[in-house]
């Protein structure tokens, strides 16, 4: 486990994803899926109030509920980090103070539990003062309601200024940030987040750690790649000469290790400052180990430097 600096909170250096639960994933499998993940010695998991709205038929808050549903089954919350967001969920949309209270209200009825361990801010609200919202997540923190808060799709300016806030009034602060970033896509992250979290000493949990699924090694421009996933398009995209060093050097480093593609994409994201665990998410059982492996697979400093190197534009 890593502890998440500034928290007592001790974490599996890969953090679950779960925005296919209720969507892709049905309950059975969904919990299948968890059952796995916390066999292979996992205790993070990471939901939003939002997902899955945009699938026919769906409202939003299905992967919470699927989420509370399995914690309340298995009896196993006091053993789990639970991370939730707010800001896009239909009926709470924003990040204003209304916004951010009934949210949480809601997310804790549907994750059955009193409080959210990471409450992150899913976008942003431009048209909301950031003083509003943290004094908002201050307030939920007070409360017992939220132990931390984190920034996910928000500036780097709008998070100073966040941060700035919260130190001259002596409120609950982010402590962490997730980010996209992976092989295939460093250069936002490199550029404007990176210094941000140095300079804060921020947790960085990214999000896309496997390119939406190209970085398994399984799209290599053959269309019918990726099993009908909607995903499988925007992957494709990723088959260029700057993908194809990407895959060569991660066939080389798992064949040296004897392990999966998706685990080595994940080791090197775990080898860069600051980053504490990579978000990574599994549609079906089988697709947990890789995930799980990737938490305890050491690259050489010559491994990740490979890495590096290859996927630099």
């Amino acid at each position: 486990m890593t502890n998440i600096p500034g928290t007592d909170l001790d974490v599996f250096p890969l953090n679950l994803g779960t925005n296919v639960f209720g969507w892709r994933t049905d309950r059975d499998e969904s919990f299948a899926v968890m059952d796995a993940y916390v066999a292979g010695g996992g205790n993070f998991i990471d939901t939003a109030d939002s997902y899955s709205s945009w699938a026919p038929g769906n409202v939003g808050g299905e992967s919470e509920t699927i989420i509370g549903e399995w914690l309340a089954a298995r009896g196993n919350r006091d053993d789990i980090v639970v991370a939730t967001k707010v800001g896009a969920h239909p009926d709470f949309k924003g990040l204003t103070a209304k916004d951010v209270k009934g949210a949480a209200e809601a997310s804790l009825k549907r994750l059955r539990t009193d409080v959210i361990d990471l409450y992150w801010a899913h976008f942003d609200d431009e048209d909301t003062p950031v003083e509003e919202t943290v004094t908002a997540f201050d307030e939920l923190v007070k409360e017992g309601k939220v132990r931390y808060i984190g920034a996910s799709n928000l500036s780097a300016e709008r998070i100073r200024a966040s941060l700035a806030f919260s130190a001259k009034e002596g409120l609950a602060r982010y402590i962490a940030l997730q980010p996209n970033y992976n092989l295939v896509d460093r250069g936002p992250y490199e550029t404007a987040y990176a210094p941000l979290a140095a300079e804060q000493d921020l947790a960085v949990f990214p999000y896309f750690g496997l390119a939406r699924g190209f970085l398994t090694g399984k799209y290599r421009g053959n269309p019918d790649d990726g099993e009908g996933s909607p995903r499988a398009a925007t992957a494709q995209k990723f088959y260029d000469d700057k993908g194809k060093r990407i895959l060569a050097a991660l066939d080389e480093i798992a064949a040296r290790h004897q392990a999966p593609v998706a685990s080595v994409a994940l080791a090197w994201l775990r080898n860069q400052p600051q980053v504490i665990a990579p978000l990574a998410s599994a549609r079906k059982l089988d697709q947990v180990p890789p995930l799980v492996r990737s938490a305890t697979l050491d690259l050489t400093a010559d491994e990740v430097a490979q890495l590096t190197e290859a996927s630099s534009d």
